[in-house]
């Protein structure tokens, strides 16, 4: 029997891939541990250059600590040259997400002790519905690393939900690279959304992220009528500046988003945004920090451009990188003030907090809070004060 770690870095997506390859190496019978392990699993991240470093730095630790190291994930599809050079017992498997599992198993070894699927999180539990993209922006490795959009069977999500409640989850996140494009013959997403919000014992219902032009009015609709669905929607916006969207290759312009967003008064908005993309200058700029602000959004995640190989803008970034780290911070501060200016909103009020950890947990709209409770406790709670770091209950 051999044992294993697996770590993950990057998007919740790659967070799934590497669980995936957890609980197939745990149905093989091997046993997971952390540093004293035989095999250990990097699931890599190439988002930014920063990313790609970072995941081969994993990758050379791990090598130091394990017998064998198989380096998977968008950083490995993408350009597996760029962990040339590690130690000898370093292998990179340049696989589509859904394939991973069975191949770093089939290398590692099968010992025909099967044992039960086991639980992704204690209280929350991700769903891949769907993987790939079919957009190609302009600035995106997705389609190159992930391929093409597709979608599992509404039947096979459903089952797993009602699995991962069974196994004692309270909240499902449904999450995929383009979670919109979610089709399996006649069920969209929002017929998803209804099916899946009925699963019984399920406390809580979330979409982990979706392109402005799938919030269509049929989900809107879906997401409102559903009781289960949490009030929180991430969708991003990579740029507040029409002329940087053409550029991008995004399909949406800035009024579209504003307009699609409206329904929704009541949902908390997070986002994402590029920084220094090469068609921004300082007027762009400012426009994505008024639209931010039009929007509501609570949240940004901000990303400084990174020229990424084999997409349309690999070889251009004018941008200094001061300018990028300069208008990173303002943004960042911009949505520093704006979740506290939300959080505020919370006081003398009460809400449902799922604690997901020692101390802490999460509204129905994804807010922090700072409440104690057993972990996986649905708790009532009261708006007390706020802190930087979330919510003070009553």
């Amino acid at each position: 029997m051999a044992s294993f770690s697996v770590r993950f870095l990057g998007c919740k997506v790659s967070h799934l891939d590497a669980q995936a390859v957890r609980e197939r190496l745990l149905a093989d019978g091997h046993e997971e541990r952390d540093r004293t392990a035989d095999v250990a699993v990097i699931n890599t991240c190439c988002v930014t250059n920063e990313a790609v470093s970072k995941s081969r730095q994993a990758a050379a630790r791990a090598a130091r600590t394990h017998g064998k190291v198989y380096v998977t994930g968008c950083g490995a599809n993408l350009d597996g040259n760029a962990f040339a050079g590690l130690p000898g017992n370093v292998m990179v498997i340049s696989r589509r997400s859904e394939e991973t599992p069975a191949a770093v198993a089939g290398d590692v070894g099968a010992i025909g002790c099967v044992q039960s699927s086991p639980r992704l999180e204690r209280v929350r539990a991700f769903v891949k519905i769907q993987d790939g993209c079919s957009f190609s922006c302009n600035f995106c490795v997705i389609p190159l690393v992930r391929g093409a959009t597709r979608s599992r069977r509404a039947d096979a999500v459903l089952q797993e939900i009602r699995r991962r409640v069974a196994q004692g989850h309270k909240e499902v996140v449904l999450t995929g690279v383009n979670l919109g494009c979610f089709r399996d013959g006649p069920t969209t997403l929002a017929r998803l959304v209804r099916e899946a919000g009925k699963t019984p014992g399920l406390a809580r219902l979330r979409l982990s992220s979706i392109e402005i032009n799938h919030v269509t009015d049929e989900l809107v609709t879906a997401l409102r009528e559903t009781p289960t669905v949490a009030r929180h929607l991430h969708v991003p916006l990579q740029s507040g500046d029409d002329g940087v969207l053409r550029e991008m290759g995004r399909r949406y312009t800035v009024a579209t988003y504003l307009r699609r967003l409206e329904p929704l008064p009541d949902f908390n908005l997070t986002a994402d945004v590029i920084v220094g993309f090469p068609a921004e200058d300082e007027r762009a700029f400012e426009n994505t920090l008024r639209v931010v602000r039009a929007a509501r959004l609570t949240k940004v995640h901000v990303f400084p451009y990174s020229p990424r190989p084999g997409t349309k803008t690999a070889a251009e970034d004018p941008v200094p990188p001061a300018a990028k780290k300069e208008r990173s911070a303002r943004l960042r501060e911009a949505s520093r003030v704006a979740c506290l200016g939300h959080w505020r909103t919370k006081l003398g009020r009460e809400d449902t907090v799922l604690v997901d950890r020692p101390g802490r947990g999460y509204g129905d709209d994804y807010s922090p809070w700072l409440v104690q409770g057993e972990v996986g406790e649905l708790v009532r709670v009261r708006g007390r004060a706020v802190t930087e770091g979330g919510i003070l209950a009553a």
